[in-house]
């Protein structure tokens, strides 16, 4: 049981997602400062002197009923951000990693399907009977080709 859980948590999957956690959370303080600093006097500009920005009150004198655009915007651009930096910083190093490991690797055979098997059985039977001379005239022949996909007929 503890093997197994050794080869759990040391799968690429499980490291990934620990140091996508580990790195967003070290990047929070930075992306909030961005947003709040940057991002957030941008939308404000845009939005006028009475209030803040982009805000659509809903009905007046309950600040509760207003839609604020502005925090949405800010909010998905921080996603976007955390998520490029995840994305760049750790995935697509990860990646290249394990492409390199499965250069080095050999590759896999694939065993074939019983299909395949079952078909160069029929071709060597088909080359068996073609050497012989085929079967012997009689009934058989004269209900036309045989159709090697039916059962035989006794």
């Amino acid at each position: 049981m503890l093997k197994g859980f050794r080869d759990f948590i040391l799968q690429g999957n499980v490291v990934e997602l620990a140091t996508a956690v580990i790195i967003g959370g070290a990047f929070t303080a930075i992306v909030t400062a961005f947003s709040d600093k940057i991002i957030n006097p941008l939308i404000a500009a845009v939005g006028g002197a009475e209030g803040p920005a982009l805000t659509i009150p809903l009905k007046e004198g309950v600040p509760e009923a207003t839609l604020d655009i502005g925090a949405v915007v800010t909010a998905a651009i921080n996603f976007l951000i955390v998520a490029a930096i995840v994305y760049f910083i750790i995935i697509v190093p990860m990646n290249k990693l394990n492409e390199l490991r499965k250069r080095g690797a050999p590759e896999e055979e694939v065993p074939p399907t019983t299909e395949d098997l079952l078909g160069d059985i029929r071709e060597i039977l088909r080359n068996q009977t073609a050497t012989a001379g085929g079967p012997a005239e009689g009934p058989a022949s004269e209900a036309g080709p045989v159709d090697p996909n039916q059962p035989p007929r006794h």
